[in-house]
């Protein structure tokens, strides 16, 4: 038998060896109670202290709980051990050209069919490329609701002309706006009592944007919307990430890669040769010497001063973030084993590019289970998210990253893959609204509560990190100045997390009296 999750993640499957046999669910907290496990700090830690690192790899949030990681399937069978072996994937590659089509017609068919499976849709609309794409494919198929978010901070970009516009043209779309300002909601609200936060099977991002879910997507259930379709992933397949250039030098492509490395340079407003004397390091480097260099860094504080420009960074395979001064030494230990660990098992023939870009699709794809699993049980409304179909993912990677993107274009394989079918306007767009200003705003208004809940750090506690560090990083963001914030919300969701895990049997499960059944035929 052969149990397998999707190749984003946003289904996963655990398992525990119990006896001769397993215990599997797509869920790790209630195996993780069964087996009376604690919490696993060194992953918790090295979610936001590290990256570029399979944190997970085949562990889970939990000790002795396993994961099978996406893309593999667990193998059990009579006279062998549990294991994990990688499920096939489609062997082709794709030009750019002839993989558009395919790109079209999967994410066509993958909102199709939830159109016609639900009916009554909703849709996210913020006016960005996936969201407005998705939306106008579901708009093709019948009615929808379409909502937009905007704020203060988001009403200075050009988010909401492309949404205003997007719905104008689309005679099936009825139209929200929610402005945060004006429903009085912002970023990390609602984390006052963290005994009243949802607890979900990974520590989830949406946390910090909780009460602005809530206050987004009470027109759709209020619509009596059954799907709730968003834009998450496109970033994933129909862009790429920065290492691609690096894939296709190996790959043949040198001057190609040289002239867009130079590209990437100027958009970036770097200095050119740190950025190529970076690439060039990258690319004679495996990934195991990388991630061994990177766990004996961090045994260190020195190890976790900047090697370069942000843009030379970005072509680095791993690295330490702006969170991992925080880590006490016991806490550096405790990273730095784990990354260890990855070293040993880790591909020496995997490419920087499709390893980036799968850590990525990952990383999404638990976002948005995350995010789908407190939609349901707090608002009674699934989140679906078409861009992580595996049959999208699939098309989409079968077109190398670096011929998906190019530095100075914005998703130019959506533009291929939808002229014609959605606005050319849209198709035509080169802005991204960025979030900082609103992150910024939402620490500074919830500073108090989220002073509580970094001073209550169990993490810190246990001599894991020293949360007078990180306290002094909140106060700076509260003060305005530059901030760590993805490490922040990555702390922050740890502790709420840890707080709300239950790991005793007696929360997941019962014993029952097994009961006759008599059968008449």
């Amino acid at each position: 038998m052969r149990i397998a999750g999707d190749r984003a993640g946003t289904v996963t499957v655990y398992w525990l060896p119990v006896g001769d046999g397993v215990l599997w669910a797509t869920a790790a907290a209630p195996l993780a109670a069964y087996a009376e496990a604690d919490p696993n700090p060194a992953v918790l830690m090295a979610t936001f202290t590290v990256r570029g690192v399979d944190v997970l790899a085949e562990d889970s949030h939990f000790h002795t709980v396993r994961r099978v990681p996406p893309g593999h399937a667990l193998v059990v069978e009579s006279g062998r051990g549990p294991r994990t072996e990688p499920v096939p994937v489609p062997a082709r590659t794709q030009s750019f050209t002839d993989g558009s089509s395919d790109v079209r017609e999967t994410i066509t068919t993958a909102i199709a069919r939830r159109a016609a499976q639900f009916g009554r849709i909703s849709s996210d609309l913020s006016g960005g490329v996936d969201s407005s794409t998705v939306t106008s494919l579901a708009a093709a198929r019948g009615p929808l609701l379409a909502v937009t978010y905007t704020d203060a901070h988001m009403g200075e970009q050009d988010d909401m002309l492309y949404a205003q516009r997007i719905a104008h043209d689309h005679q099936q779309i009825t139209h929200k706006t929610i402005h945060g300002g004006r429903a009085g909601v912002q970023h990390f609200d609602a984390l006052e009592d963290p005994d009243l936060v949802p607890f979900t099977d990974t520590p989830s991002f949406t946390l910090g944007l909780l009460a602005i879910k809530a206050t987004q997507l009470a027109p759709a259930a209020a619509y009596g919307s059954r799907a709730h379709l968003t834009g998450r992933g496109g970033d994933d397949v129909l862009d790429g990430v920065a290492t691609m250039v690096i894939d296709q030098y190996r790959a043949g492509h040198r001057m190609d890669a040289l002239h867009r490395t130079a590209a990437f340079a100027r958009t970036r407003r770097a200095a050119l040769w740190p950025v190529l004397r970076q690439a060039a390091r990258t690319q004679r480097a495996g990934y195991p010497r990388a991630l061994a260099a990177l766990a004996d860094s961090i045994g260190t504080v020195a190890g976790f001063h900047r090697l370069g420009t942000p843009a030379a960074e970005m072509l680095t395979w791993c690295g330490a973030t702006a969170g991992a001064p925080w880590l006490t030494p016991a806490g550096r230990s405790a990273v730095a084993e784990l990354v260890t660990a990855r070293a040993q098992t880790a591909d020496p023939d995997t490419a920087p590019g499709v390893l980036h870009e799968r850590l990525a699709l990952e990383l999404m794809g638990d976002g948005h289970a995350t995010f789908d699993y407190i939609s349901r049980h707090q608002w009674g409304l699934p989140i679906h998210a078409p861009m992580l179909d595996n049959l999208v993912v699939d098309a989409c990677h079968a077109i190398p990253g670096y011929a998906r993107t190019q530095p100075d274009d914005f998703k130019p394989l959506a533009r291929a893959a939808f002229t014609g079918v959605v606005p050319d306007y849209l198709l035509q767009r080169r802005t991204k609204t960025p979030f900082t200003g609103s992150l910024y705003a939402g620490l500074r208004a919830n500073a108090p509560a989220l002073r509580g809940i970094l001073s209550s750090s169990r993490l810190a506690q246990t001599g894991l990190i020293d949360g007078s560090k990180a306290l002094a990083a909140l106060e700076g963001a509260v003060r305005g100045e530059p901030a760590p914030l993805a490490a922040l919300h990555g702390l922050i969701v740890s502790e709420l997390w840890l707080a709300a895990v239950r790991s005793a049997r007696s929360s997941w499960w019962e014993q029952v009296t097994p009961q006759r059944q008599e059968v008449t035929r």
